[in-house]
């Protein structure tokens, strides 16, 4: 492939899928990863470059080995779309084992051996970005949500981390958490959250998110929140004193998002 590479998670659906459409109006051939075969398949046939698709569940070490191995063997990729991820409702006692298991699997451990798989040849390189889609929720805690806001708010640190370690080093190679709040994807429908419930100003259109996301590449910006509605939200949220977020957190609500 002469054309810089993307491989890019999650790409069967909502922003994995419009970050692969994004990416191939910008010239990038791509790597699409999702347990999903037939939907990947879908997707490629529409797409105008070179496309590969790669079967795996990266809730598991088989699924994850395959991915880092296509990361490893690809000496032309340019950036890591780390966006596959799911979310439960429930408080935490009362929710499936196996599925807190998977999200922490997903979001933590397959985020970063796939996040350590790239960076080993982009900084080799000299070139290249990782984009870790986290979540609005990284910036508070909520009832019924405790695993994803925690394992987004984990994104968000190991991603300051790597940007810290990455520029001691001299590098050129960017890594962004990227932070949106509703989206208009699939992911709240699969959890069952009825979309007229929350305000519709809050809803904001996948394309929006992903642009955001790869504008900001230009600025090396680390952490990235689309929409002034979800900007002005994090920075509150952030300068709030404990017992006033703990209050604002409602118990018997979920923020689901």
């Amino acid at each position: 492939m002469s054309e810089p590479v993307a491989l890019v998670t999650g790409a069967s659906a909502g922003l994995g899928a419009t970050f692969a459409r994004r990416l191939a109006a910008r010239r990038y051939n791509l790597i699409l990863v999702a347990r999903r075969e037939d939907r990947l398949a879908e997707l490629a046939r529409g797409l105008p470059i070179d496309t590969r698709t790669l079967a795996a569940d990266l809730a598991t070490d088989s699924g994850v080995d395959l991915v880092c191995q296509a990361i490893r063997d690809e000496p032309s990729l340019e950036l890591l779309v780390n966006n596959a991820g799911f979310g439960t409702l429930g408080r935490l006692w009362q929710t499936d084992m196996r599925r807190q298991e998977d999200m922490y699997a997903l979001h933590v451990l397959a985020v970063m051996r796939l996040t350590r798989a790239a960076l080993e040849g982009m900084t080799t390189r000299a070139k290249g970005a990782v984009i870790n889609v986290s979540s609005i929720a990284a910036f508070s805690q909520s009832e019924g949500n405790v695993s994803y806001c925690s394992t987004k708010a984990w994104m968000n640190s190991f991603t300051e981390g790597l940007d810290i370690e990455l520029r001691s080093a001299g590098s050129p190679v960017q890594v962004q958490a990227l932070c949106p709040g509703f989206t208009i994807t699939e992911f709240h429908d699969v959890l069952g959250i009825d979309r007229k419930e929350i305000p519709s100003f809050l809803w904001l259109p996948a394309e929006k998110v992903v642009d955001a996301s790869l504008e900001a590449l230009a600025t090396r910006k680390v952490i990235v929140v689309p929409g002034w509605q979800y900007k002005i939200t994090a920075q509150v949220v952030k300068r709030l004193p404990w017992f006033i977020r703990r209050r604002a957190q409602r118990p018997g609500k979920d923020r689901r998002v």
